[in-house]
């Protein structure tokens, strides 16, 4: 029998050479790289045997769909995200930021969950017991039915769970828990698949729902490497900006629902709350129109939400004027630019353009794309659009507006919150009715149906 290759795997990522090295090639981390034995290819499949099974395999048709049925968590938003709530026998990865409220919104998970009459544990391996109960008190997040443990070690962590017997267990963080059989440093990425992999293993024997920690690296990897998003069955992304005290829950894996909806909460002093209606949020409301400005809807996910684009230009002697955009796409701000100069003839090559949203909201899709031409070219010529009128569409180098994704739940949407007219791309479908909708195939047509007065563009 050939003699076993030695292989050499760095413990911080994962990376494997032929040789050892002081400095890992990938990661750039100075000693980390040490010596694994590498089983022999094949060895174990060529002496593999059957086994009887412990439980025989059942027709699909027997198996009641009611022991995977989600219990809520308590949060709407939260519950949106994963479905309908936590499936008994799940594992939840909730990656953020540091301090952007994960704890904060868990604690008050736990406190909800046990509210309802059933048990929570809640495991920290970055505070001491203590520290968590004085939160939980300044957050109102205190519940007889919620235990507290402090351990970074996954076999004592392992046996409080089996002496609580909870049926919702959170892990903070990851990335703080040590097992014992495992090599590699604590929180690299060996580690942490072992104690990810132990802890799937309880969920899917026991019973018992997971949430998992993670926080998110420089590279913006979960916790690691992507990889780790394999093992777990619900991938979620709690973001916000540090200016401003909205939160945003995404859901990027889900194998219980769809992987793409968006929960919204706003970070307080006595916690995390819940915001079901965050259009309000990003919207400024005035008494009369103001030119540089337009309403659009953006799609977060499944969730439609009304967005206000202010526009202002300035004149200046700088041979290269400045173009500052803040919560929007900024090479896509620039294309709309040169289709406003070379289409509608609005002069924008000489003047300093400044284009944000409001509210510290972020839009990247390109519907947003009428709105931003609206707003810029409204500035430029000093006439307004209506408060009243939103405008949804993509718009192409040849000037004209094409369609989007959802353009009925977008003006849906926007009825709902009393705007009178909608702008949409030509050949838009499921419209609702109770909303004045214009439908335009180019630009012309886009700004002779916002502008009051002469219909003769700007």
């Amino acid at each position: 029998m050939a003699k076993p290759r030695a292989s050499f795997r760095c413990s911080s990522c994962g990376h494997q050479s032929a040789k050892w090295v002081g400095r890992c090639g990938d990661c750039g981390e100075w000693g980390s790289v040490s010596e694994v034995a590498v089983a022999q290819i094949g060895a174990t499949a060529r002496g593999a045997t059957a086994v009887a099974p412990s439980s025989p395999a059942l027709r699909i048709t027997e198996i009641d769909p009611a022991a995977a049925a989600a219990f809520p968590t308590g949060i709407g938003e939260l519950d949106r995200v994963l479905g309908a709530g936590v499936v008994p026998g799940s594992v939840v990865l909730l990656a953020g930021e540091p301090g952007v409220g994960k704890s904060t919104l868990l604690l008050e998970a736990a406190k909800r969950w046990a509210e309802q009459g059933r048990t929570a544990l809640y495991v920290t391996g970055e505070e001491s017991a203590a520290q968590v109960r004085l939160r939980a008190q300044r957050t109102g997040a205190v519940h007889p039915e919620v235990y507290l443990a402090a351990e970074t070690d996954l076999d004592t962590v392992l046996g409080h769970a089996q002496q609580v017997s909870p049926t919702l267990m959170i892990v903070d963080s990851v990335q703080t828990m040590i097992a014992g059989g495992a090599d590699g440093v604590n929180g690299g990425v060996t580690q942490v698949r072992s104690v990810t992999t132990a802890l799937v293993s309880l969920a899917k024997n026991s019973g018992i729902s997971v949430i998992l920690v993670g926080h998110v690296t420089k590279e913006g990897a979960v916790a690691g490497p992507r990889s780790l998003e394999h093992l777990v069955d619900v991938v979620l992304s709690f973001d916000g900006d540090k200016h401003s005290s909205l939160r945003m829950v995404r859901g990027i894996k889900n194998r219980f629902g769809a992987a793409d909806e968006v929960g919204c909460f706003e970070q307080r002093g006595d916690g995390i709350h819940e915001v079901p209606d965050p259009s309000g949020l990003f919207l400024h409301h005035r008494d009369s129109d103001v030119p540089g400005t337009a309403i659009t809807v953006s799609m977060d996910g499944k969730r439609p939400m009304v967005g206000e684009v202010q526009a202002l230009v300035s004149a200046t002697q700088n041979g290269s004027p400045r173009r500052a955009v803040s919560g929007l796409d900024s090479a896509r701000v620039a294309m709309i630019l040169a289709v406003l100069e070379g289409r509608l003839n609005v002069k924008v090559s000489h003047v300093e353009v400044y284009v944000a949203t409001v509210g510290g909201m972020k839009i990247t899709e390109p519907a947003a794309d009428l709105a931003i031409a609206l707003a810029i070219g409204s500035i430029v010529r000093d006439r307004p659009l209506p408060r009243s009128t939103v405008a949804i569409g993509e718009v192409g180098l040849a000037g004209e507006v094409r369609r989007v994704a959802a353009v009925g739940r977008r003006v849906a949407e926007a009825k709902r919150l009393g705007f009178r007219h909608a702008i949409v791309p030509t050949g838009s479908t499921d419209l609702p009715t109770g909303i004045k909708v214009t439908q335009v195939s180019d630009l012309h047509e886009a700004v002779r149906a916002a502008l009051t007065g002469p219909a003769d563009g700007f």
